[in-house]
């Protein structure tokens, strides 16, 4: 976990701080920069991965695949004015206020052969409303297709 800066590393290597930053530049290299991740330690990660990433590439003749996701408490708002159109001569003008209208839940099935996505939104965030969603999801898909559904391990869907 160590943290590199030009001066420790050219104090360290012996070269001056201005080739060091030229070296970074040019291999894109940004030490400066972190990020994280997690492992899994699901034992049938790496099978799992394989079958999401089968229905991706090739899904079933007859079915849909859809990637599903939500995001709550998501603000709702509302402008407090009503936004003016463009003229000529003239932007669109919109007021920088608006209203909030306490939180909702979006959830959202992305089909992944054609871009199209359905979507609800719920005030709350339980499983009843994730069921709620799956029966949309149900009349939205053409009868005498199969749905297979990507989702990840949240609570709500595990329900």
């Amino acid at each position: 976990d160590t943290h590199w800066s030009r001066a420790s590393m050219a104090k360290h290597s012996g070269l001056s701080k201005s080739t060091i930053g030229r070296i970074w530049k040019k291999f894109d290299l940004k030490p400066h920069l972190q990020d994280a991740f997690k492992l899994s330690t699901d034992p049938q990660f790496v099978a799992k991965v394989v079958d999401v990433v089968g229905l991706y590439h090739h899904p079933p003749e007859k079915a849909v695949v859809l990637c599903v996701d939500e995001k709550s408490q998501i603000q709702a708002l509302d402008r407090s004015q009503p936004v003016l159109p463009m003229m000529p001569g003239m932007p669109e003008r919109r007021t920088h206020d608006y209203y909030r209208h306490g939180i909702t839940s979006l959830f959202a099935a992305f089909n992944i052969a054609d871009g199209t996505v359905i979507s609800a939104l719920h005030r709350r965030h339980r499983a009843i409303e994730f069921k709620k969603f799956l029966v949309t999801i149900d009349k939205r898909v053409p009868a005498g297709l199969d749905v297979h559904l990507v989702c990840d391990n949240y609570a709500t869907h595990n329900t």
